[in-house]
């Protein structure tokens, strides 16, 4: 019976314990796969499949990738969403036993992924843990490469709503979760469907209270947990440690700092609010340019990059932190020569945080550390330009920026300033930093020398021209001599190597010099590593004020960013508080402005309040600005709430608790929603969550469906919007139902808005201009015809268009008036009996009479009856 070689035996053995993962396992100076492993990897990785003799009657297929380039493989398999287990040799083959003993080191998976690479430096990679139990969540997030952890516990109730808005707010690339929540197909159907996320298991066991209670006090004893707190994120911050120990299998340290939030301390924003605002990517490409990050971001640092990216998805609203960012701005922005100052320093400041990471975690070489040394070189010129500021939150981060010499003089004394690559060939260690280092150092520079004199010496002895002394790994140093002079060989030289054209040859001189070369330079590079390894420890220690000094660092990278942007696009300082009024003047688009013209976007004004000013409907054509103006508003009381300097000449923002917006139309195919289901679930999660403190932003409610639904949905929408003890939010509300309009006198708080339109016969100019009053036309052949729709077409739809105007079917049809219904105490706008009249009869009269005939008594006469026929 055939039987696995020892090799394929261990490769088995291990392979048992990552069956959910791809096994790179280390063979010499390649990673090899085999089986479905190979099969797959061959695939998605493009490589040849090759075999191998296993034991077995078949071959075993196999591939493989070169140890040194496996990170460019690793990340490509990453991207399809696969897990990469690591298998490298864990003792020495020189005095290994049989098989060298091999064991995973490391498992790469998408939320765990260190190699900056394989990464966005201004994004952080976010892992997330859920634990489901019945309708409660605890929710636990963390960037391993910069050691960010914060957790939270949310009731979901009947919808999952909640869930996914705090999904959407951290984008993470993995989840981990406990067994109820992968057994809930609909709510792991939806996490996929929305989120392009990665969702891994944990046994269950890690999840319990009691284990994930004693891992999270592992890590984060200064934690008080309240006894009546409700602690469910427990069971998900437990599981969520454990996970990272089994996929990493190295100290985490640089997980020191716990952060649990509550939902209600930030603005909440749904993905569909996130996606329509554009806030850090565009709808359509999902490209960085082109939305609000885009525009603000003018950051120097990697680290300032992410925190500037939390900032935006997480606004804030507490009213005293908001105007600390706002004052911290100002002051940057008024003070010209210090921000300049300050960014070209920060400029020259690496990535603190994911250094110290890889510092932490072990995978850091030497010019991580030079990297890092460099860095920390900038801060004492940073701190001289900080301590003249005033602003408490400049102020605060001038604090808690260390000036870590004692760190930067570790590094300094110890470490080249241009090391090698590899910490494990030597050359890493600085010359008078330790007196062994430097006598093997010059042992082995001697015995160099002593090589070259050898070399002379026996080419003149023999007379054997081209005699040269070599060395290789497998034979180390030799004496070469061609066939030419075979002859001359002295008989003190003792044979080696046998080559085609040479011979190779040693001397006992050879063998005394190669010992004291090769010790020398065994020993150098094993005392420069474990060195190094000491070094790296050290600054390894000093993590907790080196991330405090990171995230320093970052916050005044942020506000000097947001300062830059004020002041070069002329935004103004909101002020910001706890009211309930909006009065924006000359308010623009923070993007559009800066992707048209200069100077060509045309700015509005915004009032809304809770009282006369609640709802403004907007009427007005397709592609005058509508959906611009409205995005507009929400995006400056959004940049407001973040402590963004604002594209407006005055603006007044009463704090939003939310912002809800439905824009656009677009369908869920993978979910089974058509266009219409989609608007009308976001509709539902509108009304549903919206409070009084919130901000609505409403385009085309309705128009997916027959005109008559759509109006009667739109109008029952504005109804319920507008009752106070339903929601009462501040709304702005697009539409083509004019019909809407009449709204304005009908409903407290309603006021009616157009862009305004100059029509220059059967052309037209949009004016950009939001102004008083409704719309009284659509104009929607006129722009299908600057879109380009074919003449033809254009003129059929005009005469098909005037005669639905002259039947007026919109307006005039008895059946929808009957179903329009006034609500107690409202003015009905369809006011009459069609039952009593006839419509045809009065409108053939009206198209018989010739108005240029009539003379004033015919006139009263002809309208006396007309009255008359109406009235009966």
């Amino acid at each position: 019976m055939a039987t696995l070689t020892p090799m394929m035996q261990q490769y088995m053995d291990i392979k048992k314990q990552y069956e959910d993962c791809i096994l790179f396992f280390r063979l010499g100076d390649f990673y090899e796969m085999f089986f479905t492993d190979a099969e797959i990897a061959s695939k998605e990785l493009e490589i040849t499949l090759t075999g191998k003799d296993c034991g077995l009657e078949e071959r075993a297929p196999m591939c493989g990738v070169p140890f040194h380039s496996a990170d460019s493989y690793i990340c490509k398999l990453i991207n399809k969403g696969y897990k990469v287990a690591i298998c490298e040799q864990v003792e020495d083959p020189a005095t290994a036993k049989g098989i060298v003993k091999r064991d995973v080191i490391r498992i790469v998976t998408p939320g765990t992924v260190t190699d900056s690479a394989m990464l966005d430096d201004k994004k952080n990679n976010y892992l997330m843990s859920l634990y489901k139990y019945k309708n409660f969540f605890g929710i636990a997030f963390v960037d391993i490469t910069t050691g960010d952890f914060t957790s939270t516990s949310i009731i979901i109730g009947n919808t999952i709503g909640k869930l996914m808005d705090e999904i959407a707010r951290f984008s993470p690339s993995e989840i981990v979760a406990n067994g109820e929540f992968l057994k809930d197909e609909n709510l792991v159907k939806a996490v996929k469907t929305r989120f392009n996320t990665y969702i891994s298991t944990i046994e269950d066991k890690y999840f319990e209270i009691g284990y994930a209670m004693d891992k999270f006090k592992s890590y984060f004893s200064d934690h008080e947990i309240c006894e009546n707190e409700f602690d469910i994120y427990i069971n998900a911050s437990g599981a969520l440690l454990e996970y990272l120990e089994q996929t990493q299998k190295v100290n985490l340290n640089h997980i020191q700092s716990f952060n649990k939030y509550k939902i209600e301390e930030y603005m909440i924003l749904d993905a569909a609010t996130r996606r329509n605002l554009e806030l850090t990517e565009t709808m359509r490409e999902k490209n960085r340019k082109g939305s609000l990050l885009w525009v603000l971001d003018r950051t120097m640092t990697s680290m300032g990059g992410r925190t500037l990216r939390k900032w935006i998805e997480q606004p804030l609203i507490n009213i005293y932190d908001i105007r600390d960012r706002l004052n911290a701005v100002r002051e940057f922005k008024d003070k010209f020569m210090v921000r300049m100052e300050v960014r070209e320093l920060l400029k020259r400041v690496y990535d603190i945080e994911r250094l110290m990471g890889k510092i932490v975690l072990g995978s850091a070489n030497c010019r991580d550390l030079i990297s890092l040394k460099n860095s920390l070189g900038q801060i004492p010129y940073i701190k001289s330009l900080l301590k003249d500021l005033n602003e408490s939150l400049n102020r605060e981060c001038d604090r808690d920026i260390d000036s870590l010499d004692d760190v930067y003089e570790i590094i300094d004394r110890a470490i080249c300033d241009d090391p090698p690559v590899s910490v494990k060939e030597g050359g890493i260690i600085k010359e008078g930093y330790n007196k062994e280092v430097d006598e093997l150092r010059r042992a082995s520079v001697d015995g160099k020398s002593w090589l070259v004199e050898l070399e002379n010496r026996e080419r003149e002895k023999t007379g054997i021209k081209n005699l040269k002394v070599g060395f290789n790994k497998v034979f180390g140093y030799y004496i070469e001599v061609t066939k030419s002079y075979f002859s001359l060989v002295p008989p003190n030289y003792i044979r080696k190597q046998t080559l085609a054209n040479c011979e190779r040859y040693i001397t006992e001189e050879l063998k005394e010099i190669e010992e004291k070369v090769l010790g020398a330079e065994d020993r150098l590079v094993e005392l420069e590593y474990q060195l190094f390894v000491e070094v790296r420890s050290k600054v390894a220690s000093e993590i907790n004020r080196i991330k405090r000094t990171a995230k320093a660092l970052a916050q005044i990278d942020v506000i000097c960013s947001l300062a830059e942007v004020a002041d070069r696009e002329s935004y103004t300082m909101p002020e910001v508080n706890n009211e309930d009024v909006i009065h924006i003047i000359d308010g623009r688009h923070p993007v559009v402005e800066k992707v048209i013209d200069q100077g060509a976007f045309v700015p509005n004004d915004t009032y809304l309040d809770m009282a006369e000013n609640q709802i403004a409907i907007i009427t007005g054509p397709n592609m005058a600005g509508k959906s611009t103006y409205m995005r507009q508003v929400a995006l400056i009381v959004l940049m407001a709430q973040i402590g963004s300097f604002v594209p407006a000449k005055s603006a007044v923002i009463g704090i939003a608790d939310r912002i809800f917006t439905r824009v656009g139309a677009s369908d869920d195919l993978a979910a089974g929603q058509s266009t219409f289901m989609v608007e009308m679930s976001e509709v539902a999660n509108i009304l549903n969550n919206a409070t009084s403190k919130s901000l609505l932003i409403l385009d085309e409610i309705g128009r997916g469906t027959s005109t008559y639904d759509g109006l009667s949905i739109a109008w029952s929408v504005i109804e319920h919007i507008s009752d106070k003890k339903k929601i009462g939010a501040r709304t702005l509300f697009a539409t083509h139902y004019h019909e809407l309009t009449e709204l304005e006198g009908s409903i407290d708080g309603v006021k009616n808005y157009c862009i305004s339109v100059e029509e220059k016969g059967e052309d037209i100019i949009f004016l950009r201009k939001i102004i008083r009053g409704g719309a009284d036309n659509s104009y929607g052949v006129q722009v299908a015809r600057l879109a380009g729709v074919p003449a033809p077409v254009i003129n059929r739809a005009k005469e098909i268009l005037k005669e639905l105007e002259e039947s007026d079917i919109n307006k005039r049809d008895a059946r929808f008036k009957r179903a329009m219904k006034p609500i107690e105490g409202q003015i009905d706008v369809f006011s009459f009996n069609a039952q009593q009249r006839s419509y045809d009869e009065v409108l053939k009269e009206l198209r018989s009479i010739d108005v240029t005939t009539l003379t004033p008594l015919d006139a009263l006469n002809i309208l006396y009856n007309l009255q008359k026929k109406v009235n009966t």
